[in-house]
């Protein structure tokens, strides 16, 4: 009997590359972070303002909509889901044993979980044959949405979905909605540039135009795990 093996797609650079860059942008944010709310050291450029906000969206939108984009190239996306859920629950651990912070209960590596899990549900459902349509009702959920988790609920239990109630608390806090539209929008994009391409990616994605960046994106779930200790360990060395 012969046997079929599905032949694994090429890495497009342009990914990690993008990746890589948001990973640098995401330390040097939780860097002022830390030095602004943990060390006491006035940022009031930083602190409370809107760049934080928009620099922190900027960085979490663009990881979950490239996780979205690359469920087309996993070879198994339940078990992207299932080790962003292991990380997810090591940060929940690290973080309430720690101390220093807020606890991280439903942090984006829990939406990155539930999200491929999810994922993988509407891949196998057929519904990305439409991906315009995906796409564009995707970005409408997420504007429309996007709000929700802002407010507090009586009801306990659904922090996870984006309705937190009132004794609810977390350091980073990434609920299903709004942000499972984001990654869905990932999705979706993916399936519309390769229906559009015949699944073929041009020349200049494909080249690796940063090697450093490249390389930092390829070990971003290694580095989002080790740089927020190492940090908090560069502060208590200078005296924080």
């Amino acid at each position: 009997m012969r046997m079929s093996h599905t032949p694994q797609r090429p890495r497009i650079a342009v990914f990690d590359t993008l990746r890589g860059f948001t990973i640098f942008s995401m330390v040097l944010f939780h860097a002022c972070y830390d030095a602004a709310y943990l060390w006491g050291i006035p940022m009031p450029w930083f602190m409370g303002t809107p760049l934080q906000a928009i620099w922190r969206a900027s960085i979490s939108w663009t990881f979950l909509f490239l996780a979205g984009w690359m469920t087309a190239f996993s070879r198994s996306n339940l078990r992207r889901a299932a080790r962003y859920g292991a990380a997810a629950f090591a940060v929940f651990l690290a973080t309430s044993l720690a101390g220093v912070d807020t606890a991280i209960s439903f942090g984006i590596l829990f939406c990155m979980a539930a999200s491929t899990l999810l994922g993988h549900i509407v891949r196998k459902s057929g519904v990305l044959t439409r991906p315009a349509a995906v796409l564009l009702g995707a970005v409408i959920a997420f504007a429309l949405t996007y709000a929700l988790p802002l407010s507090r609920y009586p009801v306990e239990g659904l922090a996870w979905l984006g309705f937190p109630s009132p004794t609810f608390t977390s350091g980073d806090y990434y609920p299903l909605i709004p942000y499972f539209f984001m990654y869905l929008a990932g999705m979706a994009a993916s399936s519309l540039f390769e229906r559009a391409r015949e699944g073929a990616y041009p020349i200049w994605m494909q080249r690796d135009w940063c090697p450093v960046l490249t390389f930092v994106g390829r070990l971003s779930l290694p580095i989002y795990l080790a740089h927020q200790p190492l940090l908090i360990a560069i502060g208590m060395v200078l005296g924080y």
